[in-house]
Parts: C-alpha cells; structure tokens; sequence
C-alpha cells in the first residue's frame, strides 16, 4: 500500500522494507493500525478490483499458455534436470513442502529403475489405450497435460520419457498438499471481495483473445495424465462466520463464468478428440504400513484388464436385458434407487453399459451407463464418504426423473449449513444437477485390501467407486 514496513522480534527490527519518500513503521501492529486508518474498506477494494482488472491479460494469458505451450512451462526443467536423489529440489518449486511430499520422494528414490518404470508405463499406457478404445486419433495430438503431485518426480521423468516416445511433449502442473485445509476452505470465496459482472465479461473478453491468438496450437492439446493421491488426514470443515462467501448474485456469476470458460475449451481443444487417464497413489500420512499400502496399490493398478473386460461383458449382457435397476441399502442404509435404462432397438448391436477397464480411469473394474432421467427416482444415502477431501455424514440426496430434487448431510447442527455445504461442494452453486452415471463397481481386489488396511474412509473416488455400486450427479465424462 505505498509504506515502508519495518519487521519487528523481541523489540529489535529484523527486516527493513523502505520505500523513499514514506514513513517506516516499527511494529507489525502499527503497520496495520496504520494502514486501517489511512484506507477504509470501500478503497481496499477498489485498489484489489483495478489490480485485478488490470492485469487479467497477463494472468488469463498465463493460465491458458500453461495449459497449451510446452514452450511456456518452467516445471518440466525441475523434473527432467534437478538431481532427484534429494528432496531439496522440491523448493524450486514455491510451492508449500510438507512431511508428505519430502518422504514421497524419498521413498519413490528408494524403488527400483524397473519398479518406477512399470508405474510409469501403467500411467502412460492407460492416456494411449484411452484414444485407442474410444477411436480417438491420438497422433493428431502434440501436447499431454501432466497433473502430479510433489514428490513423484522420479516417476513423472519417466512418463515425460513415455509420451516423448509417442510424439507427445508435456506440460507439467504440479501440485502440494495444504498445509492447514481449514484455511484454504476458508479463503475459496475471497473473490467475493470483488467480483461483479463487468469483471467476468472483462476476464471472458481476454480469453477469447487469447485463445483465438493461439488456436494454431490449441488443438495440439490432448488431454489431461493426473496422478492423485490419498491418505491424508481426513478433514470435515467448520463453517466460520468470518470467511468470505458469495452473494447470489456472485454465485449466479461465478456458474454463468465456469460455463462460458468450459464452452471456450470446448471450442479450441476440441472435445470429442481429447482423452485423459487417472491414476492415484498413498501418501505417507496413511499411516505406518505405507510402504506395505502403496505396493498394494502398484497391484490393484496393474490387474490384469482383459481377465475383467470379460467378466464385466457377462454383467452387461445381463443387464442388457432390464428396462431399469433397483439399486436399496441395507444394514442401516436407507439407498432406494431406480434407474432406468435406454430401450435397445438391435439388442446384438447395442448396450446401454460401458465395459470399462483400465485405461482413463485406473485402476480397472467398473460398467457404468448414463441413465434415461424419465423415471429414474429415489433416495441415495451414504453414510460416510469424503469427496475432494471434504467430509460429508450421512449425505442423502432426493432425485425425481433424474434430478436433484432435495438433499441433506448431518456434519452440522443447523440444517442451513448442511444444505450450504452441499450445494457450493456437490451441486457447485446449481439449483440441481441430474444423474451423469449409474455404475457397478467389479475390482473385489481393491475392496478386499481397503479392509485389510482398514483404510476405506481415505480410498480416492477413484478406486473406491471400483468397489461397489455408485453414482455421479452431473455431466458424464463423454458430454459437456
């Protein structure tokens, strides 16, 4: 704010920030005290508003060329030069360096050349055969988007090495894990503190540039390759009063803005071309038999898939045969669902279900379809499940012909901040949202180890929804 700040420890100063010409302040109480009385709260928010508007170019422009230009990308020179056999290079990144991300990478340094390069080939085989099985021509694509998490360098080098071989150049986006989860729970609506209409127009207005500036490229891009991980902590939020939230008229905006930016991608890396693989991995905070946990996950990630494929082609065959499925709980799970299934006109031509094996989702084991909304009703009650690290206790949700309808969780006494939770976590601020997919999940193996383990709360989505049957609200992973 144009003051020189002087940092203070036991009375002694011990940083000097100087700006010729202003006032040094001597305490970082004084220094806040100083600032609250020179600028009220309406002009803090029009200095943070014209910082943020006038510097959209630079910060759209950044986001979109990180995700299309391999010439744009600052990691790929960390993971492919830095001398992995210690984790100081982890602080090349700015990125916060936790417990997890240090004994990640040395625990991976301490696998062999040929055990990180069967976990890569897994990763890297599942992006190829994902083009193959869907008849994507995957050698219209030049750029794969690498999503990994600090610490799996040793593996990701050997991906890069991987796609290179199949004409692929990488963008790498990594990621930490949060050091304090309430904090970034909190802080996920600070742009509530700015944002109206004329600035989503604005940032909409630099992308379409941006994009058609780079529309000889775009279509280069080929999907996303993400390594996930689990075994963190688990965390279920505590809804402070203090933090920032949106209005209505900001939540509308904030949908209407996730949409145009969705429907721009959509345009310049088009969609029925690109593909994507998931893959995930524990982390050391899953406890003292990690070691024993993650060699359990490098086997339920390389099942054998066609021994499934086939056995998942029996269940289709039958399922084929049903107009819908009843899908009830039981032992306390109050589940009460149907779902209707398409009319098959050529039933020796057609299937209402995907045999999915492992190729974009890793690890194998799932049919899933996407349901007729006519008619698919019911009650879907979980009594415990965490989604993007969140908690949610006894998550019920009401559909009628497809669609949300009602929805409740018990992680708070007051039923307002139940529904709040769900609404800007599960519905992401819609009104509704319809069933994208009914599954059932097949890999036995990976729910026989969870139990063994004892690690059923801290599985990802990912390979939790192998082991059951389960549903998804929202677009499915073929439509927009």
């Amino acid at each position: 704010f144009g003051m020189g700040i002087q940092m203070v420890s036991h009375g002694e100063p011990y940083l000097n920030f100087l700006i010729p010409g202003v006032v040094s302040l001597t305490t970082m109480t004084g220094s806040f005290n100083a600032i609250a009385q020179n600028l009220n709260v309406h002009e803090i928010r029009k200095c943070i508003y014209s910082f943020m508007h006038d510097y959209t170019e630079i910060f759209n422009a950044d986001a979109i060329c990180r995700l299309i230009d391999p010439e744009y990308d600052y990691f790929t020179q960390i993971v492919m030069e830095a001398e992995l056999d210690h984790p100081a290079y982890l602080y090349r990144y700015g990125l916060y360096i936790g417990k997890d991300e240090t004994e990640s990478a040395h625990f991976l340094h301490s696998l062999t050349k040929q055990q990180m390069q069967a976990m890569a080939d897994t990763f890297t085989e599942g992006y190829r055969i994902g083009f193959e099985t869907t008849g994507k021509d995957i050698s219209k694509k030049s750029v794969v988007e690498i999503r990994y998490p600090l610490g799996f360098e040793r593996m990701v080098r050997a991906a890069v090495h991987n796609f290179k071989k199949i004409g692929l150049q990488p963008v790498l986006r990594p990621y930490s894990i949060s050091l304090n989860k309430q904090f970034t729970y909190d802080h996920k609506e600070d742009r509530g503190l700015w944002l109206d209409k004329a600035l989503i127009e604005r940032g909409l207005e630099v992308d379409r540039t941006v994009w058609e500036n780079h529309k000889a490229i775009a279509p280069n891009y080929g999907g996303p390759a993400v390594i996930e991980i689990f075994g963190t902590k688990p965390f279920s939020p505590e809804q402070k009063e203090e933090r920032v939230t949106y209005t209505d008229k900001q939540r509308e905006i904030d949908v209407y803005e996730r949409s145009e930016k969705s429907q721009l991608i959509n345009h310049y890396i088009h969609g029925e071309e690109r593909s994507f693989t998931i893959i995930a991995y524990p982390v050391p905070s899953i406890g003292e038999k990690y070691e024993e946990i993650f060699a359990e996950t490098v086997h339920i990630n390389t099942l054998d898939y066609m021994l499934y494929r086939n056995m998942q082609q029996k269940i289709i065959d039958v399922l084929d045969q049903g107009k819908y499925v009843m899908v009830k709980g039981m032992n306390g799970n109050r589940t009460n669902m149907k779902v209707m299934l398409h009319t098959l006109q050529n039933p020796d031509r057609e299937t209402n279900f995907e045999n999915c094996v492992a190729d974009v989702n890793i690890p194998v084991g799932e049919v899933f379809t996407s349901p007729v909304l006519t008619g698919t009703e019911g009650t879907l009650h979980v009594s415990h499940v965490y989604l993007d690290e969140l908690e949610y206790k006894d998550l019920t949700l009401r559909f009628e012909d497809g669609r949300v309808t009602d929805y409740s969780c018990a992680n708070f006494a007051v039923e307002e901040e139940n529904r709040k939770l769900i609404k800007d976590n599960i519905l992401f601020h819609h009104e509704t949202l319809p069933i994208g997919e009914f599954a059932i999940g097949t890999n036995t193996t990976a729910f026989v180890a969870a139990r063994k383990y004892h690690i059923e709360d801290k599985l990802p989505i990912l390979i939790a929804e192998k082991t059951g049957p389960h549903f998804a609200v929202g677009d499915t992973c073929y439509s927009h």
